[in-house]
C-alpha cells in the first residue's frame, strides 16, 4: 500500500520592506512521504521571500517536468521558475531556457558547495539564473516550527528575513551566490 501525502495548511503574512511588497495569503501544501519537513518549509520560505500572487506552488516532486514554484503569464509561458535542490546540467539548461528568471535554492551544507564548486561555471553562463544557499542550522530552526496548521509571518528587510510561527521565531539569512 502507498504512503499518502500529509496535508499542512499555512497562513502566510509576508511583509517585504525591500520591494514593497505586502501579501496576506493561505496556502495547502501537501508534503510527499519522500520530502522532509525541512524541505517543506523551505519550499513555504521560498515562496515567501518571492512572494507574489502570481507565485504558485507546483506539483514539484511528483511531476519532474516542473520546478518547486513558478510564475506563468496568461499565455503559459514562465516568466520565473525556482527549483529546490541540486539541479544537473540538463536541467539549468532546460530552466534556463524556458523561462525569463531562474532561482535556484540550494540547500546541504556537505553537498551544496561541492555542487557550487562543479557547476558554477555552467550556471554562470546563462544570465537569467540566480543561486541562493540555506543552511543546515536555518532548516532545522524552520523544521521545529512546523505544526499541520501555521500561522507564519515573514518580515524581509535588507534581504533578511524574521519569522514568526505563534511562539516560534527565527532569523533567516539567505547566501545568494550568484545574482
Amino acid at each position: 500500500m502507498a504512503l499518502k501525502a500529509t496535508i499542512y495548511k499555512a497562513q502566510f503574512n509576508v511583509a517585504d520592506l525591500d520591494r514593497h511588497v505586502y501579501i496576506d495569503q493561505s496556502h495547502t501544501l501537501a508534503c510527499h512521504p519522500s520530502e522532509t519537513l525541512q524541505r517543506l518549509m523551505l519550499r513555504l520560505i521560498t515562496w515567501g521571500f518571492n512572494a507574489n500572487e502570481d507565485l504558485q506552488f507546483t506539483k514539484g516532486l511528483c511531476e519532474t517536468e516542473e520546478p518547486a514554484l513558478w510564475i506563468k503569464s496568461l499565455t503559459d509561458d514562465v516568466e520565473l521558475w525556482i527549483d529546490l535542490g541540486l539541479p544537473d546540467e540538463k536541467r539549468i539548461k532546460k530552466a534556463a531556457h524556458k523561462s525569463e528568471k531562474v532561482i535556484i535554492v540550494a540547500y546541504g551544507d556537505n553537498a551544496a558547495p561541492v555542487w557550487w564548486q562543479q557547476n558554477k561555471a555552467k550556471v554562470s553562463q546563462y544570465g537569467n539564473i540566480s543561486v541562493v544557499f540555506f543552511n543546515d542550522q536555518t532548516l532545522a530552526e524552520l523544521e521545529a516550527m512546523v505544526e499541520r496548521t501555521m500561522q507564519l509571518q515573514l518580515t524581509i528587510e535588507g534581504e533578511q528575513g524574521w519569522l514568526n510561527c505563534g511562539e516560534q521565531s527565527c532569523t533567516i539569512t539567505p547566501d545568494w551566490w550568484l545574482r
